[in-house]
């Protein structure tokens, strides 16, 4: 049924898209054949908006992978450099967050790990939307953010390292066996503002894989049995992303284009000074907008990244 209302959604775009560019065109022709200036620029302002319907309608042309369409699990890890760095993973979260609200979806933080002065550690978010991982799974990797650190009594230029890693939510209809032994399942007191119930139970969850040394923790629910479900969903989905990792090993690894959280391994830079730019190191595109990328206008990364792929894949399977 999943599979049913996903065609009839994109036929219907595609129908709606065909019936707009009809009526569009000849009310062009009439509104040039009547010289009138007005209603020809109101006719070109709808045919911008339809050409970037269009775009999104060409990109999800792009998701066919079997998860695409999935809700996604995002993850953030701060790199080495103490509260830099933390700083900049909040960033990374709410570029992510504000990029979410544009697209319509939810953004629900699961797990957070607060820096020791400011930003976050590592945090854990479930994106609920229409091709979320699709879209997402383009930001996977390390992130190098270039400043003037506000943290610097001196005012100097530091670079900073961050991470993100993103795994489809796996549904409760996939097959993965996890035996009670091999749990280990910890509850402590949250981490949160605080409140009435909150801080004062152990209600944040958090288990440990014991034969993989997979940890996944929540803390958003005030009920550890809500915690505890939560947690249970995360996990299934990194085993299942670990069990799919494994049969695919020889041809591609899920995590290629991530190592470790430093220089060389980023997929994309964002300079804030001397210059400004966002350049993604895979695909070359590049933009100097910075305040609107780190304000969620990431769209054009993630169509340039699939874009990328797939002339990636064709080369592979081209004899």
């Amino acid at each position: 049924m999943r599979e049913l209302d996903g065609a009839k959604q994109a036929i219907g775009l595609w129908n709606e898209l065909d019936r707009s560019l009809k009526d569009l065109t000849a009310h062009l022709d009439l509104a040039e054949e009547a010289g009138d200036e007005k209603e020809e620029k109101e006719v070109s302002d709808a045919l911008a908006k339809l050409a970037l319907k269009l775009s999104d309608l060409e990109v999800q042309a792009l998701l066919n992978g079997p998860h695409d369409s999935s809700n996604a699990i995002v993850t953030v890890h701060a790199g080495a450099g103490g509260t830099e760095a933390a700083d900049w993973a909040e960033m990374l979260l709410r570029m992510y967050m504000r990029w979410s609200e544009r697209k319509g979806m939810t953004f629900e933080i699961m797990d957070i790990l607060p820096g020791e002065g400011a930003g976050v550690r590592r945090v854990t978010a479930l994106v609920k939307g229409p091709f979320a991982y699709g879209l997402l799974k383009a930001e996977m990797g390390v992130h190098r953010l270039v400043r003037i650190s506000p943290f610097d009594a001196n005012a100097r230029r530091h670079t900073s390292f961050a991470s993100c890693d993103v795994i489809p939510e796996i549904e409760d209809d996939v097959e993965i066996e996890i035996k009670e032994s091999d749990l280990r399942i910890d509850t402590y007191r949250s981490s949160g503002a605080g409140g009435q119930h909150v801080n004062k139970t152990d209600s944040a969850v958090r288990i440990t894989h014991l034969p993989t040394g997979i940890v996944v923790s929540c803390q958003k629910e005030r009920s550890q049995i809500k915690n505890r479900a939560m947690a249970f969903k995360i996990l299934k989905a990194k085993l299942y992303d670990l069990q799919q990792e494994r049969q695919r090993a020889a041809l591609e690894k899920h995590y290629d284009e991530r190592g470790e959280i430093a220089w060389g391994n980023q997929i994309r830079s964002y300079v804030f000074m001397p210059y400004q730019l966002v350049k993604d190191l895979r695909t070359d595109y590049e933009t100097g907008n910075v305040e609107a990328v780190m304000d969620g206008e990431i769209d054009p990364f993630i169509k340039a990244y699939l874009d990328w792929k797939t002339t990636q894949k064709d080369a592979t399977i081209r004899p």
